[in-house]
């Protein structure tokens, strides 16, 4: 388990900010992340696990602490619950987007309309990822980790992570700290196989991003470059060239409110039902009719709007950004904060909090951040 020299995390960061760590550990085995973590519990010294570096924003300050770097990779399949299903326990470290581009290759459907999201397989059950209607709680069995209070490794099924919007027990929320406090060390997916031919696609958010009709036949590799092509546009594929890409992603979460608070936002504002609207049934026994229908029960549903709409309309544009700042909004899509170079992380929380000000102030929602926040403030 090499200690290595630390660096800033400024250069293993897809935002580009952090400072240097007191100490640096790359693990490239589950076994060595096991043993990592316990070293930096045993001591009680803060400590930080790194994937792909993609969902975090990292202040400028030194971390006075141990890094654990994650680098394990590898996948092996196993029988699924089905003739037609397989399953891939994938360890920690794997990048996420290879693991996709393997399963488009061999066939498998699950996670295709995920390609292009950054980071590690370790990560994508903390935050529940997803894009295009797919997340990954619709295809994850379980994760190996370990537990910080007892050291233990256990094998968790996905029914017990608490998976929801672009959260689980295992994130810490900007303002809180995880319900359980663990490192994944390993994930296991059960995909369909369905080979490379054409098929029409379930999922109006994904026909719609893709252009499809109910009736349109794709393969997933179809699916695939044409998912990469519209998350490129949008500078959501990492690009060491370009700007755009160098940030965390979507910066703020689409916001979850009430139906009634949605009612009280424009009309425009693009919004999508957390749960299906269905129509009531009220079953009364024959003697007990009386000729009268009760009033169905009024049920207080929840619904995403747009994060990316509420801050256009609040009146930022893309690429907006103070005066001799080096942090901006995305030119090509306004939920990305992006550092335009050697942006301190202090000028991105300035842009953060003045987005969450001005939106706030046009919709009386404050927008909540979706990357996991270290030693930094909003």
């Amino acid at each position: 388990m090499p200690e290595v020299a630390p660096i800033p995390l400024s250069r293993l960061t897809t935002l580009r900010t952090g400072g240097e760590p007191a100490r640096l550990v790359e693990v490239h085995s589950a076994d060595e992340l096991i043993r990592a973590l316990r070293e930096a519990w045993a001591v009680g010294e803060p400590w930080l696990v790194l994937g792909g570096g993609s969902n975090l924003f990292v202040g400028d300050e030194p971390f006075d602490g141990t890094v654990v770097r994650v680098r394990s990779t590898g996948i092996e399949e196993l029988p699924g619950s089905r003739p037609d299903t397989v399953r891939l326990r994938v360890q920690a470290g794997h990048d996420w987007d290879a693991l996709v581009a393997e399963t488009v290759e061999r066939g498998l459907a699950g996670i295709e309309a995920m390609s292009g999201i950054p980071g590690t397989v370790g990560a994508a059950p903390v935050q529940n990822i997803g894009a295009y209607g797919q997340e990954i709680v619709q295809t994850l069995i379980e994760v190996e980790l370990i537990d910080e209070a007892t050291g233990d490794v256990s094998v968790v099924p996905a029914g017990e992570l608490g998976l929801g919007f672009r959260t689980s027990v295992l994130k810490q929320h900007y303002g809180s700290v995880p319900e359980r406090s663990a490192v994944i060390l390993s994930v296991t997916l059960e995909l369909e196989r369905v080979g490379d031919g054409e098929r029409p696609i379930a999922g109006d958010q994904l026909r719609s991003a893709l252009g499809l009709d109910a009736a349109d036949a794709v393969s997933l590799r179809w699916i695939r470059d044409h998912v990469l092509a519209t998350r490129a546009r949008k500078g959501m594929v990492l690009d060491a060239e370009d700007p755009d890409t160098w940030s965390a992603g979507s910066f703020f979460q689409n916001a979850i409110v009430s139906e009634a608070f949605a009612r009280t936002l424009p009309a425009a504002c693009p919004r999508w039902p957390m749960s299906p609207v269905l129509d009531p049934v009220t079953v009364i026994p024959l003697a007990a009719f009386d000729g009268i229908l009760p009033p169905p029960p009024v049920e207080q549903r929840e619904v995403k709007v747009s994060a990316a709409w509420l801050i256009e309309n609040a009146g930022l544009s893309r690429g907006f950004r103070f005066p001799r700042s080096r942090a901006g909004l995305s030119t090509k899509h306004t939920l990305a904060l992006t550092n335009r170079g050697e942006a301190t992380a202090a000028e991105i929380a300035e842009l953060a909090r003045f987005v969450q000000s001005r939106v706030a102030a046009e919709f009386g929602l404050v927008l909540q951040p979706e990357p996991v926040l270290v030693n930094v403030e909003l």
